[in-house]
């Protein structure tokens, strides 16, 4: 290998380092404002003043106010809470149930496999928004039933993922040498499998922390989500729709909450992807 290759090799490792620590360092500081979401509000997001109601963006009120003469930047701040820990929640359960399913699959095989595999493949079959707003009008919408909807949609990509991870670690030598020396099953899926595989599953994961931000925004939009007066970026855009020709500000803001909290997962997911990636990490 020749020494400029080595040294553009070196220059992208460390730019990906350097992409890791800033969208990292940002997604943490998104995290921890939600989490003080209470603490760095100037208004109570939930206090009505309607002689107040649909003020311009000011010093007083840096996004307005809404029609209730709610501040919005206090409203957008706590909706964090909200929309940022529901879509963790989420991509959490979908990740943990499909990474199940898939090994399971992988591990035992035959009539069992066969099935899941087919039932993946029916929730595949169907678009995956449309699908989940389905299962949430049935169950009456609400956030809960949001996150229920879209879990049940989104887990057959995860078990996708960790059967094949798992059919191909059973070919694996050291893994056929673990099955001889008499370890358990649930040993060798715990402390041989599940670590081999988890790299892949957990990139996936961190990519559809975006996705999953807007489709569960779509759903509460569309009214199916979370239901006002909780501050929630979806709902909120939802309870001003009406006002967006004449008091743009008031939708726009916790748009662009959103905009900004996906691209920086985003990003982060993206830069995961690239540290992960073994040819990012030679010398």
């Amino acid at each position: 290998m020749s020494e400029v290759t080595v040294r553009k090799q070196k220059i992208k490792k460390d730019t990906v380092r350097i992409r890791l620590i800033l969208f990292g360092s940002l997604a943490l500081l998104l995290l921890l404002c939600s989490i003080f979401s209470d603490y760095l509000t100037p208004y109570d997001p939930y206090l009505q003043d309607l002689g107040n109601a649909k003020a311009p963006p000011s010093a007083a009120h840096l996004f307005g106010t809404d029609r209730y003469g709610r501040d919005m930047l206090s409203r957008v701040i706590v909706g964090s809470r909200t929309s940022i820990y529901s879509t963790l929640l989420l991509v959490g359960i979908v990740t943990a149930l499909g990474t199940a399913v898939g090994v399971f699959c992988g591990w035992h095989g035959k009539w069992i496999d066969t099935v899941l595999m087919r039932i993946s493949d029916m929730f595949l079959a169907f678009p995956g928004l449309v699908f989940a707003m389905a299962v949430a009008g049935v169950l009456g919408g609400g956030l809960q039933n949001a996150i229920i909807a879209l879990a049940a949609i989104s887990w057959p990509k995860y078990a996708r993922i960790a059967r094949s991870q798992t059919l191909a670690q059973k070919e694996t030598p050291w893994l056929k040498a673990a099955l001889l020396s008499g370890s358990g099953t649930w040993k060798i899926l715990f402390k041989h499998v599940l670590p081999n595989i988890i790299g892949p599953i957990l990139v996936t994961s961190m990519l559809d922390i975006g996705t999953m931000m807007m489709e569960l925004a779509g759903l509460s939009f569309l009214g199916l989500g979370a239901k006002p007066p909780t501050a929630e970026w979806g709902s909120m855009m939802s309870d001003t729709r009406s006002l967006l020709t004449t008091r743009p500000w008031v939708t726009l803001a916790p748009g662009f909450a959103i905009f900004v909290s996906v691209m920086i997962f985003n990003l982060l997911g993206d830069t995961i992807r690239d540290y992960a990636d073994p040819k990012s990490r030679r010398r």
